[in-house]
């Protein structure tokens, strides 16, 4: 059977991240894609200049509609918008029995603040213990852990003290910053870290959504977390360096990188 996914985000209508960026990605690594919207945003390359927030019970009624028809073998969240939105999302996936990646999207990367500090406790509180899978970049997770992160021994405290607040696994992603590109994995099992060389762009619009649509994607076929980080780092670092450079700004990374 064709494996299914699921994306509960918001709406980027460039294309390049978002619900949009989510639904390329699973159909890349040959999985069935379903989605929740969460929020519709106004934006492209340049900027963001628009959050509508959807009402609660429309998203809940999108996720049930899916979840009874079309059982996903894994799910991820991306941007929720606001502590109403988080708290409806957290109390659906406590039933769910397949894993959960959450994709903490608090930024832009235009550096528009796309939660506030309500909805940050609220995500904390109700939606970090429901995760299989936490993968907060940099900023996230100094701001989540309140670790200072700034280096890659900080990297791992920050995903250690994350994995200590509920989340099964936390991967902490290094794209931001100077020399490899280095991904800090925390498991019950260990820590473990992923590198690649650093591609000079600033062609990363939708790059953690595509990440963690990647690992989602490659969880949904079957895949353990070990070679599903792998592999989908290795889609990511590969999506960056190929970038197509659309648009007059931050553009999308390459949505067509072939799987490997």
């Amino acid at each position: 059977m064709t494996p299914i996914a699921m994306t509960i985000a918001g709406s980027d209508p460039s294309g390049g991240a978002g619900v949009q960026a989510d639904l390329k990605t699973f159909q890349q690594h040959n999985v069935f894609g379903t989605s929740v919207l969460t929020l519709i945003t106004v934006q492209n390359t340049l900027r963001v200049s628009r959050v509508e927030l959807l009402d609660r019970e429309l998203i809940v009624e999108q996720l049930r509609a899916v979840t009874e028809d079309l059982k996903p073998a894994a799910a991820k969240t991306g941007a929720l918008g606001s502590a109403e939105i988080i708290a409806a999302v957290a109390e659906q996936v406590r039933d769910f029995d397949f894993p959960l990646v959450v994709d903490p999207v608090m930024i832009s990367k235009h550096g528009d603040s796309l939660l506030d500090d309500g909805a940050i406790a609220t995500m904390q509180a109700e939606l970090l213990p429901q995760a299989f899978l936490l993968t907060p970049n940099v900023h996230e997770a100094t701001q989540l852990s309140g670790v200072a992160i700034t280096d890659v021994d900080s990297q791992e405290r920050a995903a250690r003290e994350l994995a200590s607040r509920g989340p099964e696994n936390v991967l902490v992603k290094g794209g931001a910053g100077s020399g490899d590109a280095v991904d800090v994995l925390v498991m019950p099992t260990g820590c473990y870290k992923f590198s690649s060389p650093r591609t000079e762009t600033d062609q990363t619009h939708g790059s953690g959504c595509v990440l963690s649509a990647a690992i989602t994607a490659r969880l949904a076929r079957g895949e353990a977390l070990l070679p599903a980080v792998s592999g989908a780092k290795a889609f990511i670092s590969d999506a960056i360096s190929s970038a197509p450079h659309l648009g007059r700004g931050r553009g999308p990374v390459n949505l067509n990188t072939p799987v490997k």
